[in-house]
Protein backbone atom coordinates (compact mmCIF):
# COMPACT_ATOMS: atom_id res chain seq x y z
CA UNK A 1 0.00 0.00 0.00
CA UNK A 2 1.27 3.16 -0.78
CA UNK A 3 0.43 5.76 1.92
CA UNK A 4 1.30 8.70 0.36
CA UNK A 5 -1.23 8.48 -1.87
CA UNK A 6 -3.69 7.28 0.50
CA UNK A 7 -6.38 9.66 2.53
CA UNK A 8 -6.47 10.41 6.02
CA UNK A 9 -10.15 10.64 8.02
CA UNK A 10 -7.99 11.69 11.07
CA UNK A 11 -6.74 15.68 11.26
CA UNK A 12 -6.84 17.92 8.64
CA UNK A 13 -3.72 17.01 6.69
CA UNK A 14 -4.58 14.88 4.20
CA UNK A 15 -1.92 12.70 2.41
CA UNK A 16 -0.92 13.19 -0.79
CA UNK A 17 -2.61 17.36 -0.71
CA UNK A 18 -6.22 15.17 -1.25
CA UNK A 19 -8.68 17.11 0.29
CA UNK A 20 -11.80 15.11 1.74
CA UNK A 21 -14.12 16.21 -0.94
CA UNK A 22 -11.78 14.65 -3.40
CA UNK A 23 -12.17 11.37 -1.64
CA UNK A 24 -15.35 11.52 -1.62
CA UNK A 25 -15.25 12.27 -5.35
CA UNK A 26 -13.06 9.00 -5.81
CA UNK A 27 -15.51 6.96 -3.94
CA UNK A 28 -18.48 8.10 -6.09
CA UNK A 29 -16.80 7.71 -9.39
CA UNK A 30 -15.73 3.82 -7.81
CA UNK A 31 -19.67 3.48 -6.79
CA UNK A 32 -20.18 4.72 -10.38
CA UNK A 33 -18.04 2.11 -11.74
CA UNK A 34 -18.97 -0.40 -9.21
CA UNK A 35 -22.82 -0.29 -9.93
CA UNK A 36 -22.24 -1.49 -13.32
CA UNK A 37 -20.05 -4.43 -12.15
CA UNK A 38 -22.53 -5.56 -9.40
CA UNK A 39 -25.52 -4.73 -11.43
CA UNK A 40 -23.84 -7.37 -14.49
CA UNK A 41 -22.26 -10.04 -12.41
CA UNK A 42 -24.81 -9.97 -9.54
CA UNK A 43 -22.39 -9.08 -6.64
CA UNK A 44 -18.56 -7.86 -6.61
CA UNK A 45 -15.98 -8.86 -3.33
CA UNK A 46 -15.30 -6.33 -0.65
CA UNK A 47 -11.80 -7.15 -1.73
CA UNK A 48 -12.73 -5.84 -5.21
CA UNK A 49 -13.97 -2.86 -3.88
CA UNK A 50 -10.72 -2.48 -1.67
CA UNK A 51 -8.77 -2.76 -5.07
CA UNK A 52 -10.77 0.00 -6.68
CA UNK A 53 -10.43 2.27 -3.86
CA UNK A 54 -6.53 1.47 -4.48
CA UNK A 55 -6.48 0.41 -0.86
CA UNK A 56 -7.22 3.86 0.27
CA UNK A 57 -9.15 2.79 3.41
CA UNK A 58 -10.82 5.94 3.49
CA UNK A 59 -12.20 5.51 0.31
CA UNK A 60 -13.45 1.95 0.61
CA UNK A 61 -15.40 2.97 3.45
CA UNK A 62 -16.84 6.10 1.21
CA UNK A 63 -17.57 3.77 -1.72
CA UNK A 64 -19.50 1.36 0.62
CA UNK A 65 -21.70 4.05 1.66
CA UNK A 66 -22.44 5.16 -1.79
CA UNK A 67 -22.93 1.74 -2.63
CA UNK A 68 -25.08 1.03 0.73
CA UNK A 69 -27.19 4.50 -0.22
CA UNK A 70 -27.93 3.47 -4.03
CA UNK A 71 -30.03 0.55 -2.38
CA UNK A 72 -27.16 -2.15 -2.31
CA UNK A 73 -27.01 -4.90 -0.34
CA UNK A 74 -23.06 -4.24 1.19
CA UNK A 75 -23.37 -7.13 3.52
CA UNK A 76 -20.89 -7.91 6.63
CA UNK A 77 -18.37 -9.45 7.95
CA UNK A 78 -19.88 -13.15 7.93
CA UNK A 79 -20.71 -12.17 4.19
CA UNK A 80 -17.90 -9.99 2.37
CA UNK A 81 -19.73 -8.70 -0.70
CA UNK A 82 -21.81 -6.40 -2.34
CA UNK A 83 -25.43 -7.60 -3.93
Amino acid sequence: MDNKESCDSHGTAYRKNKTFEECKEMALHNSNLLSSEINEQGEVSWTRILTVANNDELVYKLTLKYLRQRGFDIGNNKTPRVK
